[in-house]
């Protein structure tokens, strides 16, 4: 046991030594293969070294035999770039000296049809001009280019002016019409486009006019446009009013639907809404007269007697809304002129430019107006102031398109935004006189007996008062704003529209009271007392029904509250006047005088006289005052019935109470003579009172 334990170690002894020896030998191969393999990298890295120092020599020798070479065919290069170069100058200065010779062709035979070759050739010209006077200012050729551009120039002057003479024309009536008219049954309306210019044309001379400014420093093209478009504006508004003097005086047609234009399919127009005038403002008052005849107003008897104011015809009418609607044309046109101008001419010129523009045609317009004016004036003077209401329907138009006139006429001169002011000034300062001077002619109507209606109807003066009146209702704010006008307190500038409306109202009164003074004051030429209040009556019975009728009343009401009945008291005054006509044929039929007697009881021979002539005094009186009321007038047939009735009932009663008084007494062997009318009889005879045809 004790030999076997110690041979077990010496046994691994030799085992790990073997082991040991077995890698170290390994180890001593590697160590040999590793520098063998050093001596190998270091031959290699000796023969690389050598190849590249061998490169690196060649290299050098490559680049000293390369780079003088490259420097040479730089050298080249740049002296072809430089030949070519003078080759091109040399081509370009030699166009130069023939720009003259390839233009001339062109420039000759102008710009029409080509104006972008055309302006082509002119650059080129243009193009010369400036290489000659920067390098060669003293030779022939730069007077031979700059007569040439010249050339050019004037051509393009030319064309301008001829494309602008050629293409424009007079918009249409119709255009211009339907263009200015408001449909009432359309919620969104919409604009009519009025093209002056077709459009190529447009954009040619828009071309030509910004070569001119830009290239042709000339600013004369300005002048020959507005000259042109002034003359064509004026054009499309004169035959605007021709188109109303020859239409509407055969057909009456003021309106018509335009041609197609450039904006949606729309319904049929209806009448304009605008301009707001219709024609026919003064003959619409008598034919309110006429309507009011139908209701009572005008009877049988003494239509003849009520004329009318004296109005204007058919071509006043025309006239006036001619001019209305030309006022309406001339901002219309002016503003679509506006848009194209600023189209055509530079920004800092156009308001100079539209100035001028519109100046003949806006000078027309209130020359016009003045005209108007004028005539007014000389009617007044000569005391007819019912071609005051001529002014009524332009004057509101005016100041109804104020607003838009001054924004249209904005930028322009002051003398030129005054126009139209002072033409409104004029015209409320030449009305509010025929106003007041009417007023005063209705106080101081002289009272000719030759011109007073023999049957006591109502008077001319006060059928043209009323009519008068009644165009100041149609026309209230205007009139109302016209009297305002001639105030002359501090606050004249303040008025408001209810100030006016009073002003307006104290007016009618004021003119009321005139007529009510005259007409009293009249009324005694009448030497009898009945027709006096007759005449009183039918006059302030016809005042109170215009009145109402034609609801002048509600503006009277502004200052007078009781004027309506005041007026009704006035007519049941004239009635009890008239009344007391019949007190002289009833006072026949009372017991004054009556004798005293009892039945069966013989009458004396002066008692029986006493009855005679009571039947007589009746019979005579009324047969007279029949003879002479049937030709009386009372027009209106609800006050004439009236009458008739209250006079029948009273007139028959006292004439039955007088017969059954009478019945059982003879006082007369023959009494049919005396007994002549039956109280049948007598109502129909009072029935026949005021009406000559019974």
């Amino acid at each position: 046991m004790g030999i076997t334990s110690r041979m077990v170690p010496t046994e691994d002894a030799s085992a790990r030594k073997r082991e040991i020896e077995e890698k170290l030998k390994q180890e001593q191969e590697t160590l040999s293969f590793i520098r063998e393999n050093m001596e190998k990298s270091d031959q290699l890295t000796k023969g690389m070294v050598s190849i590249l120092s061998s490169f690196e020599s060649r290299l050098m020798q490559l680049e000293n035999s390369i780079i003088p070479v490259h420097k040479q065919t730089e050298n080249l290069q740049r002296l072809q770039e430089n030949v070519d170069k003078t080759l091109s100058c040399m081509d370009h200065v030699i166009s130069y000296y023939h720009v003259a010779k390839d233009t001339d062709r062109i420039i000759r035979e102008g710009p029409t049809g080509r104006l972008d070759d055309y302006l082509l050739c002119i650059a080129k010209i243009q193009k010369a001009v400036e290489y000659f006077q920067d390098n060669n200012p003293d030779s022939p050729e730069l007077n031979t280019v700059k007569a040439r551009f010249e050339k050019g120039k004037e051509l393009l002057e030319a064309e301008f002016r001829s494309l602008l003479t050629r293409y424009s024309k007079p918009v249409p009536p119709i255009l211009i019409l339907d263009a200015i008219t408001v449909d009432e049954e359309l919620e969104v309306q919409e604009d009519v486009v009025l093209d002056h210019l077709p459009e190529a044309v447009l954009q040619d001379i828009i071309c030509i006019a910004g070569w001119l400014v830009e290239y042709g420093r000339n600013q004369d093209f300005m002048n020959v446009y507005f000259q042109i478009r002034s003359n064509q504006l004026d054009r499309s508004i004169k035959g605007l009013k021709d188109h109303f003097r020859k239409n509407s005086a055969s057909s009456g047609i003021l309106y018509s639907p335009a041609v197609p234009t450039k904006r949606k399919d729309t319904p049929t127009k209806k009448a304009p809404k605008r301009p707001v005038y219709i024609p026919g403002t003064i003959r619409k008052a008598q034919n309110l007269l006429k309507q009011y005849s139908q209701h009572g107003l005008d009877g049988k008897k003494g239509g003849s007697n009520l004329t009318p104011l004296e109005g204007k015809d058919d071509v006043l009418d025309i006239e006036i809304d001619s001019y209305i609607h030309c006022i309406t044309a001339f901002v219309k046109l002016a503003q679509s002129e506006y848009v194209l101008l600023a189209e055509i001419i530079p920004e800092h010129h156009q308001k100079k430019t539209f100035d001028s523009l519109i100046q003949e045609a806006l000078d027309n317009l209130m020359l016009e107006g003045d005209n108007i004016v004028s005539a007014a004036r000389r009617a007044i003077m000569r005391h007819d102031y019912s071609a005051v209401l001529t002014i009524f329907p332009i004057l509101r138009h005016l100041k109804m398109n104020k607003s838009e006139f001054d924004t249209t006429l904005q930028g322009t001169a002051a003398s030129t935004k005054n126009k139209l002011p002072t033409l409104i000034t004029s015209m409320e300062t030449i009305g509010a006189k025929a106003l007041e001077e009417f007023a005063d002619s209705i106080k101081n109507d002289p009272d000719k007996e030759y011109n007073m209606p023999k049957d006591g109807t109502v008077h001319e003066l006060t059928s043209n008062a009323i009519l008068f009146l009644q165009q100041l209702l149609d026309f209230h704010e205007t009139a109302g704003a016209m009297l305002a006008s001639q105030e002359t307190s501090s606050s004249a500038g303040s008025y408001t529209s209810e100030f006016n409306k009073r002003l307006l109202s104290s007016y009618i009164c004021k003119v009321l009271g005139n007529l009510q003074l005259n007409l009293l004051s009249k009324s005694k030429v009448y030497e009898d007392s009945a027709l006096s209040a007759i005449f009183l009556h039918n006059n302030y019975n016809y005042i109170l029904k215009s009145l109402e009728k034609s609801e002048l009343i509600q503006l009277v009401t502004v200052t007078q509250k009781k004027a309506e009945s005041s007026y009704r008291e006035l007519i049941e005054q004239q009635i009890q006047m008239y009344q007391r006509s019949w007190l002289k044929v009833t006072e026949h039929l009372t017991d004054r005088n009556m004798p005293v007697f009892q039945p069966g009881t013989k009458l004396k021979d002066k008692e029986r006289q006493v009855i005679k002539d009571k039947f007589k005094g009746f019979n005579d009186g009324l047969e007279e005052l029949c003879k002479i009321q049937k030709g009386w007038a009372i027009p209106d047939k609800e006050q004439r019935n009236f009458i008739r009735q209250a006079q029948r009932r009273v007139v028959s009663d006292a004439y039955r109470a007088f017969l059954q008084r009478c019945a059982n007494i003879s006082f007369t062997k023959n009494p049919e003579k005396y007994h002549k009318y039956r109280p049948e009889e007598v109502e129909e005879m009072i029935e026949k009172l005021f009406d000559t045809s019974a």
